[in-house]
């Protein structure tokens, strides 16, 4: 078993998303336990990039400051090497082809393995390209999470047969950044999902309220949440781990 489906043994999942290094990686690392400890399922955590096209204007700007802050590939890995003395639920990795690429690939997925590093999101990778990427990620067992969004239409299937881990459901088009309405295709998105394989499938972009998440539970297997969280991180600083334990404890309350 992908140690990704652990977090949807026990019912809907949360997802908390992390930029790391903002404001600085300990806040980080406290950030990550309080959400451990109120109940987030999987982390996911963001490495900073300098073009984060998937993101809207509160991840960049996320981005921009954990860069300032002298935050480099190599300290992410020392960070999570550290965190995984204690955080034993999922994690998986958030960036951009571009990173991957100038680190050299094979080196960043087979330290994303050896750190404990389960997953890898890449938001500008198509389904057409991810064989660039695929046969590193099997060789080192790093699921590569596949997105599906409301304009894959008649690719869904072939997505979702591939599909390691568990998928990454879109909620709408454009970026990330919370909404207060989605597509309304996202219960025929997961109902083909559902005819073609049994990979766990969670719901992401713009999910910011309790609400919000029941409503995206009850349609899928799990809810993500990633400008709400780093909205907080950016408002309160080094004060914001318990304010984000508290959101993730009212949105698990809200799925459960």
């Amino acid at each position: 078993m992908s140690n990704i489906k652990k977090a949807f043994r026990n019912g809907k999942a949360f997802i908390p998303f992390i930029t790391c290094g903002d404001p600085d990686l300990q806040t980080t690392a406290e950030a990550v336990r309080e959400a451990v400890k109120n109940g987030a399922d999987l982390i996911e955590l963001g490495i900073p990039f300098s073009d984060p096209t998937a993101e809207g204007p509160v991840i960049q700007g996320a981005n921009i400051r954990a860069l300032a802050g002298g935050i480099k590939t190599d300290k992410v890995f020392s960070f999570v090497r550290e965190l995984r003395q204690d955080v034993t639920v999922p994690m998986v990795f958030m960036t951009y082809a571009n990173v991957v690429f100038s680190y050299g690939a094979e080196k960043f997925i087979s330290t994303c393995a050896r750190i404990g590093i389960d997953g890898l999101i890449l938001p500008d990778i198509p389904f057409e390209e991810k064989d660039e990427f695929m046969p590193l990620c099997r060789k080192y067992g790093v699921d590569l999470i596949s997105l599906i969004a409301p304009t894959s239409a008649d690719r869904i299937g072939m997505i979702a047969k591939e599909a390691e881990g568990f998928i990454y459901i879109v909620s709408s088009l454009g970026v990330t950044g919370e909404r207060s309405s989605f597509s309304a295709d996202l219960k025929s998105i997961v109902r083909t999902i559902r005819e073609n394989t049994d990979v766990p499938c969670a719901i992401g972009f713009g999910i910011s309220t309790p609400e919000h998440a029941k409503e995206m539970a009850a349609i899928s297997d799990g809810a993500i949440v990633g400008s709400a969280i780093v909205r907080l991180l950016e408002k309160h600083g080094k004060d914001a781990p318990q304010h984000v334990g508290r959101f993730v404890r009212a949105m698990k309350d809200a799925m459960e």
